[in-house]
């Protein structure tokens, strides 16, 4: 979330919002003046979490939804009311490794090079149209650890820019 917003070009986050009302991204995007909504989605039904978050983001007028660190699965309704406009990032070379623990899968197949896709955000988990990807070498003493801060460093570079590119078409 942060290199989204530190890198925007092109576009304008005008809100930063989390299932998690206690996650640091909020407090750092606060700090920034960023407006932010909160609500802890444990307990709550998911089609009642997405219609309230739907709202916040119509009122704040949200035209692209960049999913970063999001880890809770939208509603088919969400899905629906959103398409097309939902991005997410995820830690592999899509259709490798839809999922958890990607660089793990990645290293134990024996793999050369992983790395992160942007993708649009569908009913499929990590199934929609791969606007962007980013390749990662799978060194020898890799473990899943630093593999991911790797990756993580590309996801940095690559979101942002695929980001401007989609809002900017």
């Amino acid at each position: 979330m942060r290199a989204l917003v530190e890198q925007a070009q092109g576009y304008e986050v005008v809100l930063v919002a989390s299932n998690k009302p206690h996650a640091e991204g909020l407090d750092w995007a606060r700090a920034r003046g960023l407006p932010t909504w909160t609500w802890d989605s444990k307990g709550v039904d998911k089609e009642q979490f997405d219609r309230t978050m739907s709202g916040a983001l119509d009122d704040h007028r949200v035209g692209t939804i960049a999913l970063a660190g999001f880890m809770r699965i939208l509603s088919p309704w969400f899905i629906e009311e959103w398409r097309g406009r939902v991005l997410n990032i995820h830690p592999s070379l899509l259709p490798k490794y839809r999922g958890l623990d990607t660089h793990r899968r990645a290293i134990e197949a024996g793999d050369g090079v992983s790395g992160c896709s942007v993708h649009v955000v569908t009913e499929e988990l990590d199934a929609g149209e791969v606007l962007g990807q980013a390749e990662v070498p799978i060194l020898p003493n890799d473990d899943a650890a630093s593999l991911e801060q790797r990756v993580l460093a590309a996801e940095h570079q690559l979101y942002p820019m695929v980001l401007s590119e989609f809002v900017n078409r």
